[in-house]
Parts: structure tokens; C-alpha cells; sequence
């Protein structure tokens, strides 16, 4: 059986969320109080364990999972980072663009789910994963929403 969509997607998703775990770690720096920098750092080590799973699965099918985060979130953290700097820095904008990057994981897993050339056992772990990515976008989403009212 050729698994190389299966892997391929896998990957995808595998650089994905450890562009998240990234964006988290660097949000924890960014906020400005203790309750949300605990909760980054939380997230950040769950997606990191998302990433993992993930990369499990790929060995599980013969393949060479991917370990590092995306060029283009490199790119997109070092604007973040200089926007940073450049503004505020308070809790609403960190927390904005934190929600941003979680609309990006969903969809990009939601995406994968909707992939009819995944095997049943690759979706399996897929949607599995999934369910962390969701609740952490919903949590991320509820307090942007807090923020702006």
C-alpha cells in the first residue's frame, strides 16, 4: 500500500502545529499577565504533543516525519515579533493574533478531514488531534471575544 498522501498530509499538518507551539511559546513571552502566559505555555506544550502523535503516525506508515515548524511561520513570526515591538505589546493584540493562528490550525486540519484520499487510519489520528486543535482554537476564540467587549 503507498502511503505517501497519507504522509504527506500528516507532515503538513505536523509543520502546522508546531508552528502553533511556536506562536504559543512566543505569546507566553509576549503576555503581560500571568494567567495567560501559564495558559501559552500550557498550549504550547499540547501542541507540541499534538505534533508528536503526529509524528508517530508518520513512522507508523514508513515515513520520515517532519520535525521543524514552516518557513512561511518563521517569516510570519519575525513580522509578529516586529510589530511587537513596535506597538503596545498589550494582552488584546497578543491574544489577537494568538486567535489568528488558531483560525489557520483548524482550518488546515479541517481540510485534511475533508481529504478522501486519507486512510481510515491516518484520519483516525487526524481527528483525534483534531479535537485538542478545536478546543484550543474555541478557548482562544472566547477570549479575543472577552477582549473586545
Amino acid at each position: 500500500m503507498n502511503n505517501k498522501h497519507d504522509i504527506k498530509v500528516l507532515n503538513s499538518l505536523i509543520g502546522t502545529t508546531l508552528d502553533s507551539a511556536d506562536g504559543y511559546a512566543e505569546a507566553a513571552k509576549d503576555a503581560k499577565s500571568e494567567q495567560l502566559t501559564s495558559l501559552f505555555r500550557a498550549r504550547s506544550g499540547e501542541r507540541r504533543s499534538a505534533a508528536s502523535t503526529l509524528q508517530q503516525c508518520v513512522r507508523s506508515l514508513g515515513g520520515e516525519p517532519e520535525d521543524d515548524g514552516t518557513a512561511l511561520a518563521s517569516a510570519h513570526r519575525m513580522f509578529v515579533n516586529l510589530r511587537a515591538s513596535l506597538t503596545s505589546n498589550d494582552n488584546k493584540a497578543v491574544v489577537d493574533e494568538v486567535e489568528r493562528g488558531e483560525d489557520h490550525l483548524k482550518s488546515k486540519f479541517e481540510d485534511a478531514m475533508k481529504d478522501e484520499d486519507v486512510s481510515p487510519a491516518a484520519m483516525s489520528v487526524i481527528t483525534d488531534v483534531y479535537t485538542s486543535v478545536r478546543h484550543g482554537h474555541d478557548q482562544m476564540r472566547d477570549i479575543k471575544q472577552a477582549f473586545h467587549s
